[in-house]
C-alpha cells in the first residue's frame, strides 16, 4: 500500500532538488592539487630569482648541522615510536629537503615588509616581479608561489592596490602575457566582506587589461582579528566574506599573533596552542570544510637561532605547535625561518609514519567488511571511521610523509584512494 501521490513526491523533490544542487555546487570537496604542508613568508626587500632554491639549501644546511642523526633528532623533540621509525622520518626530511624544501613562499610586502616611502616601494614591487619571472623562466622558484599586499584598511588600501597592480602588471608582461601556475595573492587581516569585494573588483578590472581569463588571478584571505569572526551586528563574517571572493578564493591563512592581540591577550600568552586559536581555527573549519578552499594555521614565532640548545628548544616548540594543528585538521601552516623548514617535516612525517601500520591494517579491513556486507544485503554502519582512515592515507601521501608503493599495504589501489571517497570504494568493489 502507497499513500504518497507521485505527483506530490515530485512537487516536493523539485525544490529539493534545487536546494541538494545548490549544496554541492558551494561544497565541492578538495581539488585535484596537492595542498602545500607549509608556506614561507620572506620580506619582500629580499627577494630575488634564487631565493627559495637558497632557503632550501640553508634548511638543509640547518638540519645536518643540529640533526646530523635520527638519535639526535629523537632526542631533541622527543619523538615517539622507536629507532626505525626516527630512522624512516630522518631520512624521508634528509631526501624532502634535498628536493624540495620550499613548497610554498609568499613575497611579502606586509609585515615582513614594513611601510617605506612610495617609491622605494613602487621600485621593489616591480623588481620583485621580475625576479619571479626570471626564478620562473630558470625552473628554481617554489612549486607555489605568491605575494602578500598590505591590508585594504583605509590607511592602506591605496598603497596596497598599487604594489598590487605593479607587480601583477610587471608579472604578466615579464611571463609572456600569462599568469603563473598555482600563483596567488594574499590579503591580510580581513575584517569585512567588503574589503575582500573591493579586492576582487580590482583583480576583474586588471584582468580585463591584461587581457587575462576572467577569475584566473586566484586569491588567499586571512583571518587575523575578532571581527572576521563576528560582525557588529552579531553576524558570522566568514561565510560573507567566502562569498564576496566570487569563486576566487584558494586559501584562507590564520594569524595567530594579530588575532590574539585583537582578544587582548598579553605577549606572553601569544601562543598557537591558546584556547583563542583553537576556537578561531573550529569556526574557519566550518566556514571552509568542503569548500575546496586550502586551510592553513599560523607559525610559532620563537626562531630556531643560535646553539644547540636554543635551536632545539625552539625545535621542540614548532614540533608540538604543529602536531597540535594536524590533530586539529590544518595540514598547512606558516614558516618563518629555513630552519623551521625540516621541522615542519619531522613533525609530519612522524604524525602519519607512526600511525601507518595500524591505519594500513584498519582500512583493510574496514573495506572487506563494508564490501562483504554490501553483498549479503547487510548495512555497514561505521563509513565514517572507513571515510576517516582513508582521510589518513590522502593527507599522509599529499604531505609526503609514505610513498605511492606504501598505499599498496592498504589493498587499495592509488586510483582507488584518489577518489577520496570511501563509500565509492566500496561500491566499486561489490559491482565489478
Amino acid at each position: 500500500m502507497k499513500t504518497i501521490q507521485t505527483n506530490t513526491l515530485s512537487a516536493i523533490f523539485q525544490s529539493l532538488e534545487e536546494a541538494n544542487k545548490n549544496f554541492t555546487q558551494h561544497y565541492p570537496g578538495d581539488g585535484e592539487e596537492q595542498q602545500p604542508v607549509h608556506t614561507l613568508y620572506g620580506g619582500a626587500q629580499l627577494y630575488k630569482a634564487g631565493a627559495t632554491k637558497k632557503i632550501g639549501e640553508l634548511s638543509l644546511k640547518a638540519f645536518e648541522k643540529y640533526a646530523a642523526d635520527a638519535k639526535t633528532l629523537a632526542k631533541a623533540l622527543d619523538l615517539p615510536g622507536d629507532e626505525n621509525l626516527w630512522q624512516q622520518v630522518h631520512q624521508r626530511v634528509v631526501a624532502k629537503l634535498e628536493k624540495c624544501a620550499v613548497e610554498d613562499f609568499r613575497i611579502d610586502f606586509e609585515d615582513g615588509y614594513g611601510n617605506r616611502p612610495d617609491d622605494e616601494e613602487d621600485n621593489c614591487a616591480m623588481f620583485t616581479a621580475k625576479e619571479f619571472a626570471k626564478a620562473l623562466k630558470l625552473g628554481i622558484s617554489a612549486p607555489y608561489m605568491g605575494i602578500r599586499i598590505k591590508p585594504f584598511n583605509e590607511e592602506l588600501k591605496t598603497r596596497s592596490a598599487r604594489t598590487l597592480d605593479i607587480f601583477v602588471s610587471t608579472l604578466i608582461k615579464e611571463n609572456d602575457g600569462k599568469v603563473p601556475e598555482n600563483f596567488v595573492i594574499t590579503l591580510p587581516k580581513v575584517n569585512i566582506p567588503e574589503q575582500v569585494t573591493a579586492f576582487v573588483q580590482i583583480l576583474d578590472h586588471m584582468e580585463q587589461q591584461l587581457n587575462l581569463e576572467n577569475g584566473s588571478l586566484k586569491i588567499e584571505i586571512m583571518i587575523e582579528t575578532t571581527q572576521a569572526l563576528l560582525s557588529q551586528n552579531g553576524v558570522s563574517h566568514m561565510p560573507l566574506i567566502y562569498k564576496a571572493a566570487n569563486g576566487r578564493c584558494r586559501g584562507a591563512h590564520f594569524g595567530t599573533y594579530d588575532y590574539t592581540a585583537s582578544f587582548d591577550i598579553t605577549a606572553a600568552h601569544q601562543q598557537m596552542q591558546h584556547p583563542a586559536c583553537d576556537f578561531a581555527l573550529q569556526m574557519m573549519k566550518l566556514t571552509f570544510g568542503g569548500t575546496g578552499v586550502w586551510l592553513s594555521n599560523g607559525a610559532t614565532s620563537t626562531m630556531p637561532i643560535g646553539n644547540v640548545e636554543t635551536v632545539h628548544k625552539a625545535w621542540k616548540l614548532a614540533y608540538d605547535d604543529i602536531v597540535h594543528s594536524l590533530e586539529m585538521g590544518y595540514y598547512q601552516g606558516w614558516d618563518l625561518n629555513p630552519a623551521q623548514i625540516p621541522i615542519r617535516y619531522v613533525a609530519c612525517y612522524t604524525f602519519f609514519l607512526q600511525s601507518l601500520e595500524q591505519a594500513s591494517i584498519r582500512l583493510k579491513n574496514f573495506i572487506e567488511k563494508a564490501a562483504q556486507a554490501t553483498l549479503v544485503g547487510d548495512v555497514f554502519d561505521d563509513a565514517a571511521t572507513g571515510q576517516g582512515l582513508l582521510n589518513f592515507f590522502l593527507r599522509a601521501l599529499n604531505s609526503g610523509a609514505i610513498t605511492e608503493t606504501e598505499i599498496e599495504a592498504t589493498g587499495l589501489s592509488l586510483a582507488e584512494v584518489r577518489t577520496k571517497s570511501f563509500v565509492k570504494i566500496v561500491a566499486n568493489r561489490t559491482t565489478n
